[in-house]
C-alpha cells in the first residue's frame, strides 16, 4: 500500500518518531491487499466508459477549473475552464469491463459526498495562525513540517464555499450515468475546524438552509489577523481591504502577487441565506470536529478559557521561540504554551463570546438533533447521543451505511477505531450479509491514515482491512481527510482465481476548504453480468472561474475562496486534484449479491 499523503492541511502534525513507525508499520501490513494494484492502473484507466452520461452539466463531466497561466511576476494564478474529463473504466480489482452493461445495467443508488469542509471561526481567539510563518520557504533554519495549516488566506470563507457546493450539488440533482435522484449526501467528517459549538452550529445550519451569519465576538466589526487594526497589522497575513496608512504591504502581496478585495471581510460576515440540501444528509465524525485544531483533546485544562476569552494573539511574542514551540507540542504541554504567549506583552483584545465554546464528541452528537433537515440526528442516533459514541447504519434501499468513528480523541490527527467499535463493526457486517446488503463503509480517515494508537488499545489500519476484505458485501469505503482525490483497489488475495474480483474500492476525496475545493457524485449500478460499477464523478462548485468585484452572494465570496486557495503559498506544488484514475472513473467490482 501507497504511503500516505497527508497535506499539511492537518495542524501540528505529530513530530514523534513512534508515529512515524506506526505510519510505516501500518503501510507494510496492508501491501499484500493491493500488490498487484499498481501494474493493472495504467492500463486498466488508460480505457474510456462505454457508457453514455445522462447528466453532465455542472459536473466535471462537461469541464473542470484549473489553475491557469501565472498572472504577474509574483507568481500569482487566476483560474480557467478546462475540458472536461470522461469517466475512465479501472478493472484493477481484477475483472473485465464486459461489453453491452450499458445497455443492461440498473442504477441502485446515487449520492453525493461532501469532505474536509472546515467550516471556520477565523476570530477565534483559540487560532494560532502565529506559527505559520514558521513553516515559509524563507523561515528562520527552514521550514518545520509541523506547524502547518494555521492560517488560510481564505479561511473566513468556507461556510460560503459549503453553500455554493450545496447549491451546485442541488441543480444536478441526479447521478451523471444512471440519472438516478441524489438519494443524500454524506459528510466525511472536519466539517469544522476546530471544535468549536459555533463552527459546529454554521456547518448544519449551511445544510439545513435558511440564515446563516459567520461571524463571532464584536457584531459590529471584524477582530482578528486580517484586519487592519494598526496596533497589530502583521505583513505575515493577507490583508484584504490594503494596509494600514504608513505600513508596509503584506506578504501575500509583496512576495505572492495577491490582490486587494476591499470590503470582503465585511461580506464574509454579512448574513446569508443558505439554499440547503435538497435531499436527506448524514455526517461523520472527523478528528477537527473532535480535537482542538483536530489534534488535541478538547478537555485539556485552559483551552475553553481561551476559546471564550478576550486575548486573541496576532505575532508570536520575543520570549516565545520555534523550538520551544516544537517541544511543547511533542511533549503535549499546549496548553502551556498558550498560556505563555497569552500572557506575553502584545497580544490583542477581542470580544469574548461564549458560542465558541469546545465541545465533546456527545454534544457535537446532540447538536445534529437540532436541525430543520432530516433526518433528524443525520445518522446519528438516541444511542450515539445517550452513550457519547459516533458510529452508526443507515439504509438506502439496497444499500447500507456503515459509518465509523475514525476519531482517537486521545489526541494527534490520524485515526483508529477503538475495540468495542471494532466489535460492533464485525457484528454489523455480518448483518448485512443476512439482509443481502451492499455495504458503503464511510469515515473520516481514510485506512492509509489508520495509524493512530495514542493512548494504547487502538485498532489500526491492517485489523480493519482484514475485517472488510473478509465480508464481500463491503463494495466500498468512502473517505476524506487527506484533501486529496485517491481511489485504491483493495484485493482479497487476487492470485487466487476463486477470489478474482473480490475486493472494494477506497474512495478518498478531496476536500471544500483546500485546492481544488470539490465534492464526489459517487453512483452504484448493476450490470447484470455479476459484476457492479461504481461511478465517481467530481463537482466544482458554484462560484464563477473569474471572481469580481461583486461580494453580494455565496457563489462570489466562493469563487474568491478558491482563487485564493488556488495560491496559498504553502500549496503551489500540490496535486490535490490527483491523477485521472482518481477522479472521474468506473470502478468495477464482483457484484456479491448477483
Amino acid at each position: 500500500m501507497p504511503m500516505p499523503e497527508i497535506s499539511r492541511r492537518h495542524l501540528l502534525r505529530s513530530a514523534g518518531a513512534a508515529a512515524l513507525a506506526a505510519t510505516a508499520a501500518a503501510s507494510g501490513a496492508l501491501s499484500s491487499a493491493s500488490s498487484a494494484a499498481s501494474s493493472a492502473a495504467s492500463s486498466a484507466a488508460a480505457s474510456a466508459s462505454s457508457a453514455v452520461a445522462r447528466v453532465v452539466r455542472g459536473t466535471t463531466l462537461a469541464g473542470v477549473i484549473r489553475k491557469g497561466p501565472v498572472a504577474n511576476p509574483l507568481g500569482y494564478r487566476t483560474l480557467v475552464a478546462g475540458a472536461g474529463e470522461k469517466h475512465l473504466v479501472r478493472t484493477d480489482l481484477g475483472l473485465a469491463a464486459k461489453k453491452g452493461r450499458g445497455r443492461r445495467r440498473k442504477g441502485l443508488l446515487a449520492f453525493a459526498q461532501l469532505s474536509d469542509v472546515h467550516v471556520v471561526d477565523a476570530q477565534s481567539p483559540l487560532r494560532v495562525e502565529w506559527v505559520d510563518r514558521w513553516d515559509d520557504e524563507d523561515a528562520e533554519n527552514g521550514p518545520t513540517g509541523q506547524l502547518a495549516s494555521s492560517y488560510r488566506a481564505h479561511e473566513m470563507l468556507a461556510a460560503h464555499i459549503a453553500d455554493s457546493m450545496v447549491r451546485r450539488i442541488n441543480s444536478i440533482g441526479k447521478g451523471p450515468v444512471t440519472g438516478k435522484p441524489l438519494a443524500l449526501a454524506v459528510q466525511t467528517g472536519d466539517n469544522s475546524d476546530n471544535s468549536q459549538r459555533n463552527e459546529i452550529r454554521w456547518n448544519i445550519d449551511v445544510l439545513d438552509g435558511g440564515e446563516v451569519r459567520v461571524d463571532s465576538g464584536d457584531p459590529e466589526k471584524w477582530e482578528g489577523v486580517a484586519d487592519l487594526d494598526p496596533d497589530h497589522y502583521d505583513i505575515h497575513y493577507w490583508h484584504p481591504d490594503g494596509a494600514p496608512a504608513g505600513a508596509d504591504a503584506d506578504r501575500a502581496r509583496s512576495r505572492y502577487g495577491f490582490p486587494s478585495v476591499p470590503g470582503l471581510l465585511d461580506a464574509a460576515r454579512r448574513p446569508f441565506t443558505a439554499e440547503g440540501l435538497k435531499m436527506p444528509w448524514i455526517s461523520a465524525f472527523g478528528n477537527h470536529d473532535g480535537l482542538v485544531q483536530g489534534n488535541f483533546p478538547t478537555s485539556i485544562e485552559g483551552l475553553n478559557a481561551v476559546a471564550t476569552g478576550s486575548t486573541k494573539v496576532i505575532s508570536p511574542p520575543e520570549n516565545v521561540t520555534k523550538l520551544e514551540v516544537l517541544l511543547a507540542l511533542k511533549s503535549g504541554k499546549v496548553a502551556e504554551i498558550l498560556q505563555k504567549v497569552i500572557a506575553a506583552p502584545g497580544a490583542r483584545t477581542v470580544t469574548p463570546d461564549e458560542d465558541r465554546r469546545l465541545l465533546s464528541r456527545a454534544e457535537v452528537v446532540a447538536e445534529h438533533f437540532t436541525t430543520s433537515s432530516k433526518p433528524v440526528g443525520h445518522g446519528f442516533t438516541a444511542t450515539n447521543r445517550a452513550q457519547g459514541t459516533a458510529y452508526y447504519t443507515h439504509d438506502r434501499g439496497r444499500v447500507r451505511f456503515v459509518v465509523l468513528d475514525s476519531v482517537n480523541t486521545a489526541g494527534e490527527q490520524n485515526g483508529s477505531l477503538d475495540q468495542a467499535q471494532f466489535a460492533w463493526l464485525k457484528t454489523v457486517l455480518k448483518k448485512a450479509k443476512r439482509d443481502k446488503k451492499y455495504v458503503v463503509v464511510c469515515s473520516h480517515h481514510p485506512s492509509t491514515s489508520m495509524t493512530n494508537n495514542t493512548g494504547g488499545g487502538r485498532v489500526l489500519a491492517a485489523d480493519i482491512m482484514k475485517v472488510l476484505l473478509a465480508n464481500p458485501v463491503v463494495v466500498a469505503w468512502v473517505n476524506g481527510h487527506t484533501h486529496s482525490n485517491h481511489v485504491w483497489p483493495r484485493l482479497v488475495k487476487a492470485n487466487k482465481k476463486k477470489n478474482k474480483g473480490r475486493g472494494f474500492w477506497e474512495i478518498n476525496t478531496a476536500s471544500h476548504i483546500d485546492w481544488p475545493q470539490q465534492a464526489r457524485l459517487i453512483e452504484i449500478a448493476d450490470n447484470k453480468d455479476g459484476t457492479l460499477s461504481i461511478f465517481t464523478t467530481m463537482v466544482d462548485h458554484g462560484g464563477p472561474v473569474t471572481p469580481g468585484t461583486d461580494l453580494s452572494d455565496t457563489h462570489a465570496l466562493a469563487a474568491w475562496g478558491r482563487e485564493l486557495a488556488a495560491n496559498d503559498w504553502h500549496e503551489r506544488s500540490s496535486s490535490h486534484e490527483g491523477t485521472r484514475q482518481d477522479r472521474n472513473v468506473e470502478l468495477i467490482i464482483r457484484n456479491p449479491l448477483g
